[in-house]
């Protein structure tokens, strides 16, 4: 089963675009900089204003509002997501906190204070036979809160030192670059969205390009301030043990507290699924915009690019598990 999800890991090219794009970064980094010769920065903010339309029309709200009534699902979800993830960290601060770069450090609250992911939530869900509905509202409302609750977490750890942009400036400029968008496409789904269905596989990849391009800006900028020269690259056995471990703790914290709940067997693996996931998609610009100006930006995104992939790995082999089990109807 593990060498199956790695053989899958080893055959996404979204990965290897990634890996792709930190080492270009760190060989031609005066291309993609802020003000470089691309104008990575601009082409990026226009490319996120893009992605979240299309995330806007391709969303079914009637599948959306079709999840709405197992309050107790969504509570525990959300609680998980903007709550537990976050007081996790002040436990790892405590216990490793010295032993980390500020910058990782500030990377890995970020990584906690991140919403939930919509696709790869929904897809685990849906693979693991769980509460299908539940997932995309649970998802979907992760996302809009997260537009309000990132900042504002942020800001708690980033106030004070001045790390990061005011958080009135900070959720304006989310709001505008993600959120709106985002309504945009919602509200443009029944003139258009039969056509964004038609074309789906088409249109997919385009987020993900984004990403990339997102991915190369940050660690132009960050090399450029002397990512490597000043941290190594030992940092990222740091970064990527980091995300590990948070995953683990998160895991077998969600599967503990559905169970404890009480939620049916659908309900379960939705809290499983929804609430150990973090977005990369709605992370790295959120990142640019919160982070902008900090000289480690790449640094701060290291955790979310290491926990990205392995919550994929992790989640593909739970979601096999569940879907070998037989359904229990939902009933609580």
């Amino acid at each position: 089963m593990i060498g199956k999800a790695l053989r899958k890991m080893a055959k996404d090219w979204f990965l290897v675009g990634m890996i792709s794009a930190v080492v270009l970064a760190t060989l031609f980094p005066w291309i993609g900089k802020t003000g470089g010769a691309i104008h990575a920065d601009k082409l990026a903010d226009w490319g996120i204003c893009a992605v979240f339309l299309l995330h806007g029309l391709g969303l079914s709200t009637e599948k959306m509002w079709a999840g709405m009534s197992r309050w107790k699902l969504h509570l525990t979800v959300q609680l998980m997501t903007f709550a537990m993830f976050p007081l996790l960290w002040l436990a790892l601060d405590a216990a490793f906190g010295k032993l980390l770069p500020p910058a990782l450090l500030l990377g890995f609250f970020y990584l906690c204070a991140l919403p939930s992911t919509i696709s790869s939530s929904v897809a685990m869900t849906g693979i693991a036979k769980g509460n299908v509905p539940g997932a995309i509202f649970n998802a979907t409302l992760s996302s809009l809160l997260g537009v309000f609750l990132t900042p504002l977490l942020i800001s708690f750890v980033t106030g004070a030192s001045g790390e990061g942009i005011p958080l009135g400036q900070a959720i304006f400029k989310i709001a505008t670059l993600l959120l709106l968008p985002f309504l945009i496409g919602q509200g443009l789904r029944p003139l258009l969205g039969t056509w964004f269905d038609k074309h789906k596989k088409t249109i997919n990849p385009f987020d993900k390009c984004v990403i990339l391009l997102l991915v190369f800006s940050s660690f132009c900028d960050s090399v450029v301030s002397g990512l490597w020269t000043d941290y190594g690259v030992g940092t990222l056995g740091f970064a990527f043990a980091g995300a590990a471990l948070i995953l683990a703790i998160v895991l077998t914290s969600t599967t503990f507290i559905a169970a404890r709940l009480g939620f049916c067997t659908e309900d379960r693996i939705t809290a499983v699924m929804c609430g150990s996931k973090k977005t990369l998609a709605s992370g790295v610009p959120m990142a640019k915009m919160l982070f902008g100006a900090h000289p480690a930006l790449g640094l701060i995104v290291l955790p979310i690019m290491f926990y990205h992939q392995l919550q994929l790995f992790a989640c593909s082999i739970l979601a096999e598990r569940y879907a070998r089990r037989l359904a229990v109807p939902a009933g609580k």
